[in-house]
């Protein structure tokens, strides 16, 4: 189906970037791709939006009616913030098959590389309104364990299906209606492993949400892809790093393409105020939650561009300062 060109554009430059980043799932179950700069490529098609290493691949199928929303959400580190785009498609587009058992669908036909064609995939049956979180396997032993246990639920207490799987460490593959993330390396046992990896966290599973409160997921949409370009304050491994003006720049274009207008215009209104030298006493802030991420978002990012002046603490300490945001009144969650 058609798509918008300016998207494909975007996409693949930034598949083509080793500090961005993607990822496909869920709020409790996800897959993300991450590269290294010099890490070996075994494809690369920018023109069909595919990429591979030996870790893990991701393939994006655009279709119409995609609706890029881009935003900036606070850290929990002080002074920090993160970003990213949520590629998304109306709810009845973009529902994954919402399985809830454990499901055998047959040799994976549609996996990124030829040799993975032959395994055969199970739906993990998570329950998930936007992905289908699989696993792929050739393992005989593990094949008869999925397939003893299909039509049941791999979340049920005293379900030995999770742990043979976190055991083998098989292919996991989210896929969306706008792709699907395949990682290849194996599930970190103690820690979270560097390049592609997944996480099934069944108490979020729970919630039944499909994103995080903090992402803005506009209102009848689901989310079916994230991109997360580079961070002008950490590398690709998360570690914090001098800011970095051209990936905050470069960012705040998309942001200025695709971010929520009432988002921007509150951004904007805050850094207008303060660089005013305006008195924090006298702003009147936004009610909203995205109004009250985006002034303090501002507050952030003014520090790393303008260096720590007296103004800037004065705001700072009087609306995003952990025990005195008096200012601001309750949020409320209405439709931005």
């Amino acid at each position: 189906m058609p798509h918008d060109p300016e998207i494909h554009h975007v996409l693949g430059e930034h598949l083509r970037d080793p500090s961005s980043s993607f990822s496909i799932g869920s709020f409790g179950a996800i897959a993300e791709f991450h590269r290294d700069a010099a890490e070996p490529l075994i494809l690369d098609d920018a023109e069909r939006l595919t990429i591979a290493t030996a870790r893990g691949a991701l393939r994006i199928d655009l279709v119409e009616d995609v609706k890029p929303c881009a935003y900036e959400t606070l850290s929990g580190r002080p002074g920090r913030w993160q970003h990213g785009v949520v590629f998304c498609l109306p709810e009845a587009l973009g529902a994954s098959h919402n399985r809830s058992t454990v499901t055998e669908l047959g040799p994976d036909r549609n996996a990124i590389r030829p040799e993975d064609r032959d395994a055969v995939l199970f739906d993990m049956g998570l329950s998930a309104r936007n992905v289908d979180f699989c696993v792929r396997t050739k393992d005989a032993g593990l094949l008869a364990l999925l397939r003893q246990v299909t039509g049941r639920s791999i979340l049920a207490p005293g379900s030995a299906a999770m742990a043979a799987i976190v055991e083998a460490s098989p292919h996991r593959i989210a896929i969306s209606r706008l792709g699907r993330a395949e990682v290849y390396q194996a599930i970190g046992k103690v820690k979270t492993p560097d390049g592609p990896h997944t996480h099934v966290l069944p108490k979020l599973l729970r919630s039944g949400r499909t994103h995080a409160a903090t992402i803005p997921v506009p209102r009848d949409f689901l989310p079916c892809l994230s991109l997360y370009p580079a961070n002008p304050l950490y590398d690709g491994k998360g570690r914090e790093r001098r800011f970095d003006e051209k990936s905050f720049e470069a960012f705040q274009a998309i942001l200025d393409r695709w971010g929520a207008p009432a988002y921007c215009a509150e951004r904007a209104r805050a850094l207008g105020a303060l660089r005013k030298g305006e008195d924090p006493e006298a702003y009147d802030p936004s009610s909203t939650r995205l109004g009250r991420t985006a002034l303090r978002v501002a507050l952030r990012q003014a520090r790393q561009q303008d260096g720590d002046t007296p103004s800037l603490s004065n705001w700072s300490r009087y609306f995003d300062a952990s025990k005195n945001r008096r200012k601001l009144r309750p949020v409320t969650t209405a439709a931005e």
